[in-house]
């Protein structure tokens, strides 16, 4: 199978892993993406802003790979505080429309101890079907 490295442009690299891999049959495989800007800097500790920074992220790896965000088909979310999830849905609800407007693909939300940075309050994996 040959797979390709997607990586927006002007991203800093990704260490040790892909931020979205495009298969043959256009089905695009996006690595956990988490709340930091291209960069590779978190501007800001909040959850809800870090959930939609994510979610940018998401819809620019898919839009590099050709795609728009009516692709994607499937989000699994990992999240390190089940209660602040619950008790702000409204504004999750609010800033995920932002992003990725009134398209809701396949979905699971996972709580989790904690993810690899630090910082990061949430990470999000999804797959796109492109084409």
């Amino acid at each position: 199978m040959t797979a390709k490295t997607i990586q927006p442009e002007g991203w800093a690299p990704a260490k040790g892993y892909a931020n979205g891999m495009l298969t043959k049959g256009e089905t695009l495989h996006i690595g956990g993406q988490i709340g930091w800007n291209e960069d590779q800097v978190f501007e800001t500790q909040d959850f809800v802003g870090q959930m939609e920074q994510t979610l940018a992220n998401i819809a620019a790896i898919v839009r590099e790979a050709g795609g728009d965000v009516t692709d994607i088909v499937r989000l699994t979310w990992f999240i390190t505080d089940k209660r602040e999830y619950m008790a702000r849905q409204k504004e999750v609800g609010q800033a995920y429309r932002r992003v990725l407007g009134r398209h809701f693909p396949a979905m699971s939300v996972v709580v989790v101890a904690g993810l690899i940075e630090d910082e990061a309050l949430i990470e999000i994996e999804a797959t796109a079907q492109i084409g």
